[in-house]
């Protein structure tokens, strides 16, 4: 009991110096907006989320489609094109050099296939320095930076793939999409040029391999040619990857993740032959966009043979957003219903489609959705052991309450993969736990060395006992010489108090404010303040 009244004290001194009643009434519904104009800085933790300003006047929540480079440890060059500028374009993979020229530009997120942004070629003949060989200089040159790069020089290579997404704007003969150039010595003791080369013809991509792999039984450099099956639409976007099996020998060409054309690297070109396996030359580089108009997006190097490629523009398990502990301002305040804001958005094509809706069950008719969870305790640290509960939008919740509260939405992209949902705003809706109503009716009657109180109960019904208020000035209450105890005074749930042990002649000021929970202290309003002078009587 002596510990409780120190904190009741304590309270109590803490609403005096501020020049606070002793509790203020409940102003019925309130609400805790996040997102829209109040930013989405309440969201503590994104995965695999980010920002847009394009759908709606202020920031949405979307699945991010960005790179991430360190997801798979076989990646070997990541570029993502996401940066604001070609001077800032850099490996995320960290393994290589990139040096950018004339002729290149960054196509913003409208356009772009991945992420923030893409490379965008202007067609123009440019010569990138230090590259002698005719016909492959371009705006945009890759070098290795580390001899752990798959294509540092003198490396024997195993399984490898490349993977790029397209965006032509005519598919023009001759455009040259990526080269890779390095020498090689013969066995005569002479350099040879090591080449890739993908480059259109007739609609489509044609890859030719010179002396990149082994040398056959009989010492003749190997060359390939491979070409796509399928005319290249212009101003469409197609992902385009070329990968090699070690272990059997296929070097395969697939566009938007069907196999188009493939080769077996083996000696008499056979399956089961023996396998001649890449060799990388010396001082070789990478060009991207020689006499190429158009786009490229998320260029990557990989160090084995990619079974499944990627070819959807958000990934298939989602994302996740969780806001940190929001404070609702009182203990045991009700959470009644949470609103939300949002619809879908795609993006294919340069073309934008956006579809709005607000509360129900956020699912769309090509299975883009959204699933909401909420909890809420008392403690802004303490959640282990409350589980999230989903909930519709818009409907009224039951049994949530709490101090604090935390949402979570998880988000999934369409059947294709090309719309994602987005989250506009959400509003909280809550009923703070109110403080107790006064006890009505209050009188104090003086006695010898005592004053008893009375009072009609207070009108709220889970009103668990009063606090008894006294002093000898007005509104400053902090009496310590009467009985049973010093101000202020735990009563319980009765509705009268004798306090003796005050001093005759001395007037006194009571008031009484009642308390619907102790751990932690919920108290209402004072009562009325009223007074009396204990006198000694005649016997």
């Amino acid at each position: 009991m002596k510990k409780q009244t120190s904190v009741m004290r304590a309270v109590y001194l803490l609403f005096l110096i501020s020049g606070s009643p002793l509790g203020v009434y409940g102003l019925g519904e309130e609400t805790l907006v996040i997102g829209a104009e109040s930013t989405w800085n309440a969201i503590e933790n994104r995965n695999g989320i980010t920002e847009i300003l394009s759908i709606r006047p202020n920031p949405v929540l979307v699945l991010s489609s960005a790179l991430r480079a360190n997801a798979d440890p076989s990646l070997d060059l990541a570029l993502s094109f996401d940066e604001a500028e070609p001077e800032f374009f850099i490996d995320h993979a960290g393994r290589y050099d990139i040096a950018v020229f004339e002729g290149i530009s960054v196509a913003d997120r409208r356009l772009a296939r991945i992420g923030m942004g893409a490379a965008l070629f202007s067609g123009a003949r440019i010569h990138s320095p230090g590259v002698e060989e005719p016909g492959i200089s371009g705006p945009l040159l890759i070098t290795p930076r580390s001899k752990n790069a798959l294509f540092s020089s003198g490396r024997a290579l195993r399984d490898f793939s490349i993977e790029f997404w397209l965006f032509p704007m005519n598919m023009e003969n001759g455009e040259h999409i990526l080269s890779w150039t390095a020498s090689r010595r013969n066995v005569r003791g002479g350099f040879i040029v090591q080449r890739i080369r993908c480059s259109a013809s007739k609609n489509r991509l044609q890859w030719n391999f010179s002396d990149f792999f082994d040398l056959a039984a009989d010492d003749q450099p190997i060359t390939l040619a491979m070409e796509g099956s399928s005319a290249l639409v212009p101003r469409t976007w197609s992902h385009h990857l070329i990968r090699f099996d070690s272990d059997t020998g296929l070097l395969e060409y697939l566009v938007n993740g069907q196999a188009e054309a493939m080769r077996y690297v083996t000696v008499g070109g056979r399956e089961g032959g023996p396998i001649l396996y890449p060799l990388i030359g010396e001082g070789g580089s990478f060009v991207l966009g020689g006499r190429f108009m158009g786009m490229i997006d998320e260029f990557k190097l990989y160090s084995r043979c990619i079974e499944e490629p990627e070819v959807r523009k958000y990934p298939r398990q989602g994302g996740r957003i969780e806001t940190r502990s929001l404070d609702l301002g009182e203990p045991n305040t009700k959470i009644l219903k949470v609103e939300v804001d949002g619809g879908k958005t795609s993006n294919v094509g340069g073309v934008v489609r956006n579809e709005y809706t607000r509360n129900g069950i956020f699912r769309f008719s090509d299975h883009t959705a959204v699933q909401f969870f909420i909890r809420a305790g008392e403690s802004p640290y303490r959640w282990a052991g409350i589980e999230w509960r989903p909930f519709t939008p818009g409907t009224d919740l039951t049994g949530i309450q709490g101090r604090y509260v935390q949402l979570s939405a998880v988000f999934y992209p369409s059947g294709d993969g090309e719309t994602t949902p987005y989250l506009d705003e959400i509003r909280i809706i809550y009923r703070p736990d109110e403080p107790p109503q006064p006890p009505a009716m209050v009188t104090a009657v003086a006695r010898d060395g005592a004053v008893e109180l009375t009072w009609r109960a207070s009108s709220d019904t889970d009103v668990l006992g009063y606090l008894v208020y006294y002093g000898t000035a007005q509104g400053i209450y902090f009496g310590d010489d009467a009985r049973p105890g010093p101000s202020p005074i735990n009563a319980g749930k009765g509705t009268s108090l004798r306090i003796d042990g005050l001093t005759n002649g001395t007037l006194y000021y009571f008031a009484i404010a009642a308390y619907d929970r102790l751990e932690p202290l919920h108290l209402g309003t004072a009562s009325r303040e009223v007074s009396a002078r204990p006198l000694r009587t005649a016997e």
